[in-house]
């Protein structure tokens, strides 16, 4: 019995081959025809196959398919029929306009319980085709708990018609994305009144990417209940400085804070910024799980803040990105500082282009080895590490306690023969002869966790 079904990448091409008629007679539970150059015609075949047989597909992805207004048409019979059991539906870049948006706003709207993901992203539907969707999101029945809308060409006027029917309906959505449209620092405050709604349940909002400093600062500054709601705020190229540190360390420091998730990657907060977030890392009340930073404008100010004994309380944080930062060896030190904490419980440590250099690696090594138990993914591209300074990460990967699923040590600025640029799997003869005994040797001795991960390396 067939229960999944994907045709991405190198197996499209097999689509032309296939009659999808015989799906019909199939339990099929999730089908991926992600970029797999869907036309009219074969959404007309699929759309009649599903319908004949729609009760046990959960999962549909079209994404990145030209299949335009008219092929999602003929899937209109299918996502109306009462057996239909669609929990996911993505048509992501689908060519879709405001006409489909009316199509689907009144299927869902009639047919509306079991859909909890709905991915329309960079699709011209403007407002007039989001309001069309309004009706089903202001439905009793509707169960949407993610809504993904990035890029849709979408203004002030869809956050209002959002904020209204989100209102009326006691909501389960959690994750909101509205990335890349038309917002101005002045529609904040519709948003902020949307997380802020007795009725919402949203954690995850994505929508403030570009957006000036005071509009961010305004969506997670001065509202208590605000803070408390949020489990994650993503706030990526921003444009965030000082101001904007001061005002999330309040929110790390609040007794009522959910915040798990956070992401400043490619703001500009520089060091002064970091010493106010660190006031909320060493709060008691600090339970984040994952930070980002990546090409923060940083130095060893970051790691001093990780590293202080104050932070007893980040044994919560599983995943640590410092991609872009000037560590060095001094500021280097101070992050081994908190991996050697036993009371650290990091999974992913990202140092990718840290200045790291052999003598780090060094130091790494050593730490790891000590206290290897919980790092599943390790990134330390485009650091002049040196063929011997991973020679110095030998008595970690071969540690009986090693869980590394992931390592990457991208070969670009050392061991390139003839100094010329070329594809980082290439190694020097002696790091390849090392790292394959490196690998048989824990291989051998850790057989059956290698069989049940996935591990990779990549050099």
């Amino acid at each position: 019995t067939l229960r999944n079904w994907s045709l991405c990448d190198i197996y499209c091409e097999a689509f032309l081959d296939v009659d999808i008629s015989e799906l019909s007679g199939q339990m099929l539970t999730c089908s991926l025809l992600n970029w797999c150059s869907f036309s009219e015609i074969s959404c007309e075949v699929l759309g009649s196959a599903l319908k004949n047989n729609p009760s046990s597909l959960t999962e549909l992805d079209l994404s990145g398919n030209k299949i335009q207004d008219s092929g999602f048409l003929h899937l209109r019979g299918f996502l109306e029929s009462p057996d239909c059991r669609l929990q996911t539906l993505r048509l992501e870049n689908c060519s879709l306009s405001e006409i489909s948006c009316e199509v689907l706003g009144a299927v869902l709207k009639n047919n509306p319980s079991r859909l909890t993901e709905l991915d329309l992203s960079w699709n011209n539907i403007q407002d007039s085709g989001f309001l069309h969707l309004c009706g089903f999101l202001e439905s009793p029945d509707c169960r949407l708990q993610t809504l993904r809308l990035i890029n849709c060409s979408l203004s002030k006027t869809s956050c209002a018609a959002l904020v209204t029917a989100l209102n009326l309906n006691p909501s389960h959505l959690t994750e909101l994305d509205l990335r890349y449209n038309n917002l101005q620092s002045s529609d904040v405050q519709q948003l902020q009144d949307l997380v802020e709604s007795p009725n919402s349940k949203l954690q995850t909002l994505r929508s403030v990417e570009g957006w000036s400093q005071s509009s961010c600062f305004q969506m997670f500054g001065p509202k208590v209940s605000l803070r408390a709601k949020m489990q994650s705020f993503l706030l990526r190229d921003c444009n965030l400085s000082e101001r904007s540190c001061a005002a999330l360390s309040s929110v790390l420091s609040s007794q009522t804070s959910r915040l798990r998730d956070l992401d400043l990657s490619f703001n500009k907060l520089q060091d002064s910024g970091v010493k106010l977030l660190s006031a909320g890392l060493e709060s008691p009340h600090c339970k984040l799980e994952s930070l980002r930073l990546k090409d923060c404008s940083l130095s060893e100010i970051i790691c001093k803040a990780l590293s202080s004994s104050k932070n007893h309380n980040l044994s919560s944080l599983t995943q640590l990105d410092l991609s872009g930062t000037n560590l060095q060896l001094t500021g280097f030190l101070h992050l081994c500082g908190f991996l050697e904490s036993p009371d650290c419980r990091l999974q992913t440590l990202r140092l990718k282009n840290c200045s790291l250099s052999e003598i780090s690696c060094e130091v790494l090594g050593s730490v790891l080895k000590n206290n290897p138990s919980r790092l599943t993914e390790l990134d330390l591209s485009n650091n002049t590490i040196q063929d011997s300074g991973f020679l110095h990460l030998r008595g970690f990967l071969e540690s009986p306690d090693c869980r590394l699923q992931t390592l990457r040590s991208v070969n670009e600025l050392n061991s390139l023969k003839d100094e010329k640029k070329v594809s980082g799997e290439e190694l020097s003869d002696v790091s390849l002869e090392d790292f394959l005994n490196i690998f048989w040797i824990t291989a051998r001795s850790q057989f059956s966790r290698l069989m049940n991960f996935s591990t990779t390396f990549q050099f």
